[in-house]
């Protein structure tokens, strides 16, 4: 079955709203073992909306509306729908008493337009709403199938998750469910993984292999249908061996969670703390550590030396290594060593990270924009230094700088 997403609403147009209704309903048809081919966006103009309708019908086997349902004048999605199969609108009577109960409890006069709220296609199957008035609609008309639903979220995914999802199980005959694992990776762009992995894309048929970039990071989703989860997962799991073997040293998670949510759970589970010292990211690498939750337990704190005498008066270093003829400077891999290690020290952590590098717009100390340095401090052992050569404009280099220092950190305590 073929499915296209219709939102309603001339809001969506104007980008005054995001339409997280399509990505929601995209999910959950997924899950439903329906293929969604596409996603119409269109105001509130009947003729433009009837033209919408004629277009996705004519590719589309299942269309579903969002928005349209309410009481103005510019809700129009039933009354155009209705138009087209030459169909009334008709009043479903348990939902307009619902909207009179609501409107009595309350004190308040109903007024009129309220009624079209309780409007259904005719023929249609009314879809209970449980958080808003609008009744929604589901028909079958011709060999093609509708399903209009309200817009504000709040209402409208209750909708599709209860009754209208129950009703697409009927219509589809659909018995074959969407399981999909997200594999997460650092340390590798998107281009490299693709390379390393095109024998099993060019060869791919059931898991289908599905890589995307996020700034610093890929992701690779694992997609197959089954008739139970226990079948589907045990062909994911085969996979996910294949992609092991061939890059399991970047493959840092087969959740689909942030690096450095990674990195707070590894720590968690080992009771072990790091401490961050920061010059050109700007305290971005504390600032990702502790968006996670539970991070209290796994990070022992940090600080920003962004100056060469910050350097100096809350880490220590020497000014001779800093500035002057012959100095290695800020930016150079002996300064991050001694940010880390200076850093690990202080806080008593079991490992210090620093990055100190040119983020841009121009060069620093002779040096050029995008180098920068991470070292990793571990109690007891070598410290560890990477020199980066970073493209970008300056957010960039700073985000993909910290990804890449979360990745050292986790490579380091894997043992990678």
């Amino acid at each position: 079955m073929k499915a296209e997403i219709i939102a309603v609403g001339t809001e969506l147009l104007l980008g005054q709203i995001v339409n997280t209704n399509a990505q929601y309903l995209s999910q959950g048809l997924a899950n439903l073992g329906i293929d969604v081919y596409y996603q119409t966006v269109v105001g509130d103009n009947a003729a433009r909306l009837q033209q919408a309708i004629e277009t996705a019908r004519s590719r589309a086997d299942l269309l579903i509306f969002t928005g349209g349902l309410g009481p103005t004048q510019d809700d129009l999605t039933k009354d155009a729908l209705a138009e087209l199969l030459g169909r009334k609108l008709v009043m479903h009577e348990p939902s307009m008493a619902k909207i009179e109960k609501l409107f009595s409890s309350r004190g308040m006069h109903m007024v009129e337009s309220n009624r079209r709220q309780a409007l259904m296609v005719e023929g249609a199957e009314a879809l209970d709403n449980e958080t808003g008035l609008a009744v929604g609609n589901a028909l079958t008309a011709d060999d093609k199938h509708y399903l209009l639903l309200p817009g504000p979220p709040r209402e409208m995914k209750p909708m599709f998750d209860g009754p209208a999802s129950d009703w697409l199980r009927r219509i589809s005959g659909r018995t074959n469910a969407l399981y999909s694992r997200i594999l997460r990776f650092s340390g590798i762009g998107e281009s490299s993984l693709e390379a390393a992995l095109l024998p099993l894309i060019e060869g791919q048929s059931d898991p289908t292999i599905a890589p995307y970039a996020k700034e610093g990071e890929v992701a690779i989703r694992l997609s197959t249908k089954g008739v139970n989860e226990a079948e589907a997962y045990a062909r994911i799991d085969g996979m996910v061996k294949q992609i092991e073997a061939l890059v399991g040293q970047y493959l840092y998670a087969k959740e689909d969670i942030p690096i450095e949510q990674a990195v707070v759970n590894q720590l968690r589970n080992s009771a072990q703390t790091v401490a961050t010292a920061e010059s050109c990211t700007g305290g971005l690498l504390a600032e990702l550590l502790t968006s996670v939750v539970g991070s209290s337990g796994a990070f022992g704190g940090g600080v920003i030396t962004y100056t060469n005498a910050m350097k100096h008066t809350l880490l220590g270093i020497p000014l001779g290594q800093l500035e002057g003829e012959g100095a290695p400077g800020a930016i150079s891999e002996s300064t991050a060593a001694l940010m880390a290690e200076r850093i690990m020290e202080t806080a008593g952590a079991d490992f210090g990270v620093s990055i100190t590098g040119v983020a841009g717009p121009s060069s620093s100390e002779g040096k050029p924009v995008g180098l920068v340095y991470v070292a990793i401090a571990a109690k007891g052992l070598d410290t560890e230094v990477h020199e980066l050569q970073l493209s970008g404009n300056r957010g960039v280099i700073r985000l993909r700088a910290v990804k890449s220092a979360l990745f050292r950190l986790w490579k380091r305590m894997s043992g990678i």
